[in-house]
């Protein structure tokens, strides 16, 4: 797992420029703390740091490749879970190993398979190539998007980057923020491709991106398909199962110490029920995670999406499983410290966080840090299985939206955030219109398919595609900030092809949410656990915090930072006036997201555009 970064220019000689390559691969320092390289040719340039995980000794970057007709170099972010059967392959065709890493059987596989490489991996990854025997640049990213990947255009060639920060080094690129920009931060709909910097581009889960002399070119390799489902209930929950066991036996691969994230939830305990079941089998024992808050039996407030507190089914499986447990618990001040909110700011690059649950996250990687360096999550079950009571309700799911978003109109001013002249400019309800219909013409359909069948699909199709992106970027950059590793699972693409094409009646057969994931798994876990309600990622109560946060809050007004160009000064001040026993979710969320925009504002310095 690793921080990538790189500069074509098919006009400049880039082994004058290391200078600016040392400034962009610099900026991912923190996604790879072990050790750093670069390599310069004439016209590429490519960048990286490495979090080292597999091979420890062996996986040193760039990477080099020697062909006869001249030299491939690659910088590579990731995991490929099935590198072990490839480079048996691959030595059957008359390839040759000098490392263990899976990063030198991926650049093997581009020296065999060129751009269709990614057709053949299994896992998590962003990485670029440059084929000097064609003097082009080949990007390519993972089917789920787990791995983040950005590239910017330029006059004659590209800029790329693990983060938009590595690109944003370079001189060539303007760090400008325009309307669209503006409205993919506060829409609350990730539209797959753009990046909120003018000019920049991410690229799209599960395609490549070409740039040679003659331009750049995206193309998809894997999208979801439709397909019949013909196995009954018992062969689907049969088959559910077998991919999981199959799937956390290939991610536990790792030279370096591993665990679960578990909050006691459905989806985090059976990745941890497999994988002490797995890890015991080896005469080990996993080591297991959770967050939680003083006082919290006393602080807790039952909230829909949060209905119960997470600390007593963490433990129960904990205990059911025999796992060596800790509970990180975080104090309010911790949580409302602006340097805890700058690492979280700057690690995101995005202004829009949730608040307390990202500084959470943000300590919690740390602390789990401090014995791991991988863990295994449950991220992005919910999408995958129907956990959410969007898949549930008709009134969200026949909703002429993202289902998400039905119903919470606030949420199109940012819960209350956004100046009301802003936000009549934005219009993000049209927005937010214009890419769901966008969205919907990509669904891939059945000759024939209609009713409650076809429209679930389409949600499930919208929730893996726009919901679970957002979530994965989050996971990923609040973890890589920490030098840790998250892997997750529920992502693997045989899974998520195979669960998708899985009809509605059989993904709901006992009228409850995520049905075949409990029913394949209901016997690894204690029974409170699995009949429990889904209850997403806790947030604190702790009254501190929000003491702080209103403080912080007043001062933002005292000092009329730029960040009330764009907030509403009037809710602003309404919030850090609300009693704290009284405050409403609306009022919180308005300081908490004012601390976190004025804090990107202050980190990155952007130029807003407004025309």
């Amino acid at each position: 797992m690793c921080g990538i970064a790189g500069w074509v220019s098919y006009r400049r000689d880039l082994t004058q420029h290391s200078q600016v390559l040392d400034a962009m691969t610099e900026t991912m320092a923190y996604r790879g703390p072990d050790t750093r390289g670069t390599w310069a040719g004439r016209h590429a340039a490519l960048g990286h740091r490495r979090l080292a995980v597999i091979d420890l000794p062996g996986g040193a970057q760039p990477m080099r490749a020697d062909t006869a007709d001249g030299e491939v170099v690659m910088v590579y972010s990731g995991e490929t879970y099935n590198y072990t059967e490839l480079r048996d392959e691959l030595r059957r065709r008359g390839h040759r190993f000098t490392t263990d890493s899976d990063t030198e059987v991926v650049l093997r596989g581009y020296v065999e398979w060129g751009e269709a490489i990614g057709e053949h991996l299994n896992g998590m990854f962003a990485f670029a190539v440059w084929d000097s025997r064609t003097e082009k640049l080949v990007m390519v990213r993972d089917r789920l998007g787990v791995k983040p990947f950005y590239y910017y255009e330029t006059e004659d060639g590209v800029l790329f980057g693990s983060e938009p920060k590595a690109i944003l080094a370079n001189p060539l690129c303007s760090a400008v923020v325009g309307l669209d920009g503006l409205r993919e931060m506060f829409s609350f709909a990730k539209t797959p491709g753009h990046a909120i910097w003018d000019g920049m581009r991410e690229l799209r889960p599960g395609h490549v991106a070409v740039t040679d002399v003659n331009g750049l070119r995206e193309y998809p390799y894997w999208s979801l398909e439709a397909s019949d489902h013909t196995d009954d209930r018992q062969a689907t929950v049969a088959h559910v199962r077998e991919l999981l066991e199959d799937i956390i036996s290939r991610q536990l691969v790792a030279d370096v110490p591993r665990c679960t994230l578990l909050s006691g939830g459905l989806d985090s305990s059976v990745i941890t029920a497999l994988a002490a079941q797995q890890l015991r089998e080896r005469g080990e024992t996993v080591r297991t995670f959770a967050v939680d808050f003083p006082n919290q039996e006393e602080n807790f407030k039952a909230i829909d999406l949060a209905p119960t507190r997470d600390t007593p089914f963490a433990h129960a499986v904990a205990e059911h499983v025999g796992s060596d447990h800790r509970d990180i618990v975080l104090h309010g001040s911790a949580l409302a410290d602006p340097e805890v909110r700058r690492a979280a700011v700057g690690a995101r690059d995005f202004p829009n966080g949730i608040g307390d649950r990202d500084n959470s996250l943000h300590l919690l990687f740390k602390a789990v840090r401090e014995q791991s360096t991988v863990a295994l999550s449950g991220e992005s079950a919910d999408e995958l299985f129907g956990g959410y009571p969007w898949f549930h309700e008709d009134r969200f799911r026949y909703a002429d939206t993202f289902p998400w978003l039905a119903g919470k109109g606030s949420l199109f001013e940012a819960g209350g955030l956004l100046d009301d002249d802003l936000s009549r400019r934005l219009d993000l309800r049209t927005y937010v219109q214009d890419h769901y219909l966008d969205a919907l013409k990509e669904v891939p359909l059945k000759e024939g398919e209609t009713g409650l069948e076809k429209r679930m699909r389409q949600v499930c199709y919208l929730n893996v595609t726009r919901k679970m992106q957002p979530l994965l970027d989050r996971k990923d950059r609040m973890s890589m900030a920490a030098g840790l590793e998250v892997r997750v699972p529920f992502c693997d693409h045989r899974l998520v092809q195979y669960v998708f094409n899985t009809p509605w009646s059989l993904k709901a057969f006992d009228g409850r949410e995520k049905s075949l994931l409990r029913a394949a798994t209901r016997d690894m876990l204690p029974r409170s656990v699995a009949d429990r309600k889904k209850s997403g990622y806790p947030s604190s109560f702790d009254p501190q915090y929000l003491a702080a946060v209103q403080s912080q809050a007043s001062d933002l007004l005292d000092r009329d930072h730029q960040a009330l160009a764009l907030c509403s000064r009037d809710r602003l001040s309404e919030a850090v006036k609300a009693d704290k026993d009284t405050i409403s979710l609306q009022q919180r969320t308005v300081l908490e997201r004012s601390l976190d925009l004025a804090m990107w504002l202050d980190l990155r310095n952007p130029t807003l555009k407004f025309d």
